[in-house]
């Protein structure tokens, strides 16, 4: 009696319908982040220093546009990118206002995840599949790629977890998911049984992330 007194407050539709918000908001802004995150970590890796097609200056200003995004703490990309959200999804608020700034945070950490990935393929794999005549393209898409695959599932998996922070933060600006439920009830309200279930819940689902990402890692690495 006393345990269901103290989750009084709990409004389990409420919970679940924050949740699926959540998912909504880490898959899709996932998606987009390693859409747009792995070509930029091939770019950074492809014009680093010492590889086949250094570029100094290049690799210079990628590396500033990348590093300046990656240093902006992420409630401050929120609010600053409040008129450009608005311009792409017609809101700042909700799940739409959310994935923009959640992908725009997101990206520059995964491309050096992958940069990093990348970086660790033996380059005597990438030397002989170039004296076969091999095109740029096919040294990405049948050698680097193919050979950084634990490396990158290992950043996709740390990207996601980075995204349910992620997107418990968006909650201070109305973005919806558990965060928002956190925020609005458990600290505004002190409704601590309400806290105490969204935290829960979410570190269930890094949890899952992590053993997912740990089991794909495992999975595609050389036995």
């Amino acid at each position: 009696m006393d345990a269901l007194n103290f989750f009084a407050n709990v409004d389990w539709s409420e919970i679940w319908l924050a949740t699926g918000d959540t998912f909504i908001m880490l898959f899709g802004s996932l998606f987009f982040t390693v859409l747009l995150g792995l070509p930029l970590g091939v770019l950074l890796f492809m014009f680093g220093p010492r590889q086949m097609f250094e570029q100094k200056g290049i690799y210079a200003l990628l590396s500033l546009v990348v590093n300046i995004l990656r240093s902006l703490p992420f409630i401050i990309l929120l609010i600053v990118m409040i008129p450009i959200t608005v311009l792409i999804t017609g809101t700042s608020l909700g799940v739409e206002g959310a994935i923009p700034p959640l992908v725009v945070g997101a990206t520059p950490f995964f491309a050096r995840l992958v940069e990093t990935a990348l970086r660790e393929v033996d380059r005597g794999i990438i030397e002989a599949t170039q004296s076969m005549g091999a095109s740029t393209r096919q040294i990405i898409m049948n050698a680097l790629l193919p050979e950084a695959r634990p490396g990158i599932f290992a950043a996709i998996t740390v990207t996601a977890i980075t995204l349910v922070s992620y997107t418990a933060m968006a909650g201070v600006v109305g973005a919806g998911g558990l965060g928002d439920l956190a925020i609005r009830f458990g600290y505004q309200r002190f409704q601590t049984d309400v806290m105490i279930v969204t935290v829960v819940l979410l570190l269930i689902l890094v949890q899952v992330l992590q053993s997912v990402g740990d089991k794909l890692v495992v999975h595609f690495s050389r036995k």
